[in-house]
């Protein structure tokens, strides 16, 4: 069915003007960015293609597995839709750092992570982070190390803290990803957090923090009594 087969009352456009945003399902939302459907696909078919599961259930955060080639190849979407929906999320992840831009003088662990947690919560592989303070714990800028799975060869103390020399940091705060969403600390991810706080003392550089996300959750390395 087109959109405009739907009864009036069903048709997102219309629940819009009638009820506001907040009243329109996940798939609504998501119909009316895509606008147009195809002669065989409704707009909100597209939509529902990219939202449903297997299983049935909708979720937003099947989005986040697409790139610009992806939502290509799904027909009814070209490049401008692609780029589109694009924007959108990148907006999101924006707009959550924006929400805690006023804390960059990070008080605590959860702080930090709030403010990395939309971005890192969807990769689909480990991404680790290095975050640089000030005396007062001001940041002084942040930057990826590696991406993968974490080992000692890849996230090596030289890397972790040549960005901290540079900026004449006072201390860092590690911060890394599983894909898996359970932020659980691994092994490796404790072998490597030991390593980089002797390095770190040696060179006069605390790590005052290693912080793992998750799905909407995090682990603090400090508040878990590993530092």
């Amino acid at each position: 069915m087109k959109i405009e087969d739907f009864p009036l009352e069903e048709r997102p456009y219309e629940k819009f003007l009638k009820y506001g945003e907040q009243s329109l399902s996940d798939l609504e939302l998501l119909t009316i960015l895509i606008r147009t459907g195809t002669q065989t696909k409704s707009s909100m078919d597209i939509a529902r293609e990219l939202l449903v599961d297997e299983k049935g259930r909708t979720n937003l955060l099947r989005l986040y597995e697409n790139n610009l080639e992806r939502l290509m190849r799904i027909k009814g979407i070209g490049k401008v839709k692609a780029i589109q929906i694009l924007t959108l999320l990148e907006m999101s992840k924006r707009l959550s750092q924006t929400t805690y831009s006023h804390k960059m003088k990070w008080q605590s662990p959860k702080d930090v992570a709030n403010y990395f947690m939309e971005d890192l919560r969807h990769k689909k592989i480990e991404q680790f982070l290095v975050v640089y303070l000030d005396t007062k714990c001001k940041c002084l800028g942040y930057e990826a190390i590696s991406k993968g799975s974490l080992n000692a060869s890849i996230v090596h103390p030289r890397e972790v803290f040549k960005g901290a020399i540079l900026k004449s940091a006072y201390s860092i705060i590690a911060l890394h990803n599983h894909p898996s969403g359970d932020p659980t600390p691994s092994r490796e991810d404790i072998q490597i957090t030991n390593k980089l706080k002797s390095s770190g003392e040696m060179l006069g550089i605390g790590l005052l923090d290693h912080i793992i996300i998750g799905d909407g959750l995090f682990i603090s390395f400090k508040e878990q009594g590993y530092l």
